[in-house]
């Protein structure tokens, strides 16, 4: 985990107003202005990596019309390049639009704090998809060692958003997929949690498009059933060895007690004197 650097925890715009606009090799950047598309990169590490196609072509049609409304940010990197830091989405639309340059505003950000950057400005956006915004809470709290709570105060969500969210990771991976398709919601996906085959749940809820009410049922159901089926075969488990010890206790003429554990366990055998102990040993003996 990542030691907390100053500075960091503090918001977006905190972030950025700390920024110097200075390159690595110290030359001094425009703060503001435009750059060719073919110098800009995307950042290979920000949370989302899933652009909707449809969004994109109404983006670049807006794009053709009024041109970028906001200027994209982005950071130099080596060989005179610039990595993206926010705005893919008008990158990628300006690409579509048949743009050759875009508005963009520069800062030094560091590979640490451009990264973090990028995703608070992804996770505040309401368009990433719940696992995408489960995992920009998951690299916050992982790779900067912040808390939930100063997750929360970086993004401007509820601690308790952020901890539901984070827990979509723990879904098994075939429901993780029907989440990021749309056929699940979070609400559907927080019942499969408390399933005992949260798989199994995720699918039946995709294939009878269960209400989120009717999966938390079958999410409670499903732990009633396996109670009382643990408990009818825990019952008839102890009947049988309960037979089998006063069966060993009348051949031998000795009280026995059978201990299982599993497919393991111990078998007692009580004698009262050494006669009976003799009598043992002849019968294990043969």
């Amino acid at each position: 985990m990542a030691a907390k650097r100053a500075g960091l925890g503090r918001g977006l715009s905190a972030l950025m107003d700390e920024m110097q606009t200075v390159a690595p090799d110290g030359t001094e950047l425009k703060s503001a202005g435009t750059l060719p598309l073919a110098m800009i990169d995307p950042n290979p590490r920000q949370p989302r990596r899933q652009f909707d196609e449809a969004a994109l072509n109404e983006l670049a049609d807006s794009i053709r019309i009024k041109g970028i409304l906001q200027p994209i940010l982005v950071r130099p990197v080596d060989g005179g390049r610039y990595e993206i830091v926010a705005g893919e989405r008008r990158w990628r639309a300006s690409q579509l639009a048949g743009l050759h340059e875009i508005p963009v505003v520069i800062r030094a950000f560091s590979d640490a704090d451009g990264y973090e950057v990028a995703i608070i400005e992804n996770v505040q956006r309401a368009d990433l998809n719940p696992l995408e915004e489960a995992m920009g809470y998951h690299r916050l709290a992982n790779d900067f060692g912040h808390t939930q709570e100063m997750v929360a105060a970086v993004t401007g969500k509820g601690r308790s958003h952020v901890a539901n969210m984070m827990r979509m990771l723990e879904l098994p991976e075939d429901a993780q997929s029907l989440l990021r398709m749309g056929l699940l919601s979070v609400g559907h996906a927080k019942a499969v949690l408390q399933a005992r085959d949260p798989g199994g749940l995720a699918k039946e809820i995709a294939a009878r498009g269960l209400t989120v009410r009717q999966a938390e049922e079958a999410a409670r159901k499903s732990h009633v059933v396996r109670t009382a089926r643990g408990r009818a075969t825990a019952e008839k488990r102890d009947a049988d060895l309960a037979a089998l010890e006063i069966q060993l206790s009348e051949a031998l003429g000795m009280q026995v007690k059978i201990d299982a554990k599993g497919r393991r366990g111990s078998v007692t055998v009580k004698y009262s004197d050494l006669d009976q102990l003799d009598s043992i040993i002849e019968k294990l003996q043969g």
